[in-house]
């Protein structure tokens, strides 16, 4: 049974794919890979990360990692009982194989982009023609009002104009109101009665519809309470995704800072725990490794989940 350096240079060799191209593709360091590939375990980290980076660069392969980590084990002194029963593992699949099932995992890619690109132009288009509609209808509706609209200048927003107009027509009212007493009473008191209930929703309805105070409140936002700040000692990648589904995905050079808000608690992966140092809301974290270690799903503040 070959060594796990060896088994894993022949599947890189195989496959075509350079060590440059394999480390920027797992965003593990190029010395770590070198080390895998010369079974150099001295210059590796802790086993836990060790796997995990072989584990990346199986799955960047399109292989299972089960056998590398199993010979990892072996060459480590670490291995268990059921790993000396492993089955030999499969030939590797022909280059074109391999090719073409990530040709195709692309070209699977790119139509999911498309689709989501198409549902995103009808979302929008309909929003568009929804609110052109809405303010068509508003100016016709305003439109329809004739001598209203000689009092006020025209303006892009016609709501507030109809609250007020209402309450300049109320005073011409009661002059055509006075007009029965010149007719007998006998039949005139009905009819007075009928009128005035007619004129008086006229009144009152736009006053209740005036949705200007209801609209000031909506205009305040929500200040995010979590105030993360990165600063690198030295190169270091991180992804950090925030509460509301956001991923920040950066390798970030030495002596520089970042800072993220989120509403909720962030979720961190750092390839190089020793180059950073981090505060969150102005409080410092405890040093989280050291250089090169790797730490996944990192949650800060850790007391929510």
């Amino acid at each position: 049974m070959s060594a796990v350096g060896a088994y894993l240079r022949d599947l890189r060799e195989q496959q075509g794919v350079s060590l440059e191209e394999l480390s920027r593709s797992t965003r593990v360091l190029h010395h770590y890979l070198e080390a895998l590939e010369t079974d150099d375990l001295a210059s590796l980290p802790a086993p836990v990360f060790t796997k995990g980076f072989i584990r990346a660069y199986c799955q960047v392969l399109g292989v299972s990692s089960d056998e590398a980590i199993a010979l990892y084990d072996l060459r480590a002194g670490q291995s268990r009982e059921p790993a000396r029963s492993l089955p030999v593992p499969p030939p590797p699949a022909p280059d074109h194989q391999a090719r073409a099932a990530t040709s195709e995992r692309r070209e699977g890619r790119g139509r999911g982009a498309v689709l989501i690109s198409f549902v995103l132009l009808v979302v929008l288009g309909a929003a568009l023609f929804a609110v052109t509609v809405a303010l068509q209808s508003g100016r016709e509706e305003v439109d329809g009002r004739g001598p209203i609209h000689v009092t006020a200048p025209p303006q892009p927003e016609p709501i507030p104009t109809p609250a007020a107009e209402p309450a300049e027509s109320a005073p011409a009212q009661p002059p055509v109101a006075a007009e029965p007493l010149k007719r007998p009473p006998s039949t005139q008191p009905s009819a007075g009665a009928s009128e005035r209930p007619a004129a008086t929703p006229n009144v009152i309805a736009p006053s209740v519809s005036a949705p200007v105070p209801a609209s000031s409140s909506t205009a305040q936002g929500v200040v995010s309470p979590y105030r993360l700040v990165a600063r690198t000692t030295e190169t270091t990648w991180m992804r950090v995704r925030t509460e509301d589904g956001r991923t920040s995905e950066e390798t970030i050079p030495a002596n520089e800072v970042r800072e993220w808000v989120s509403n909720g608690p962030f979720v961190l992966t750092i390839g190089n725990a020793g180059g950073v140092s981090l505060e969150l809301n102005g409080r410092s974290i405890p040093r989280l490794g050291s250089s090169g270690a790797v730490i996944t799903r990192m949650v800060l503040p850790p007391d929510i989940r």
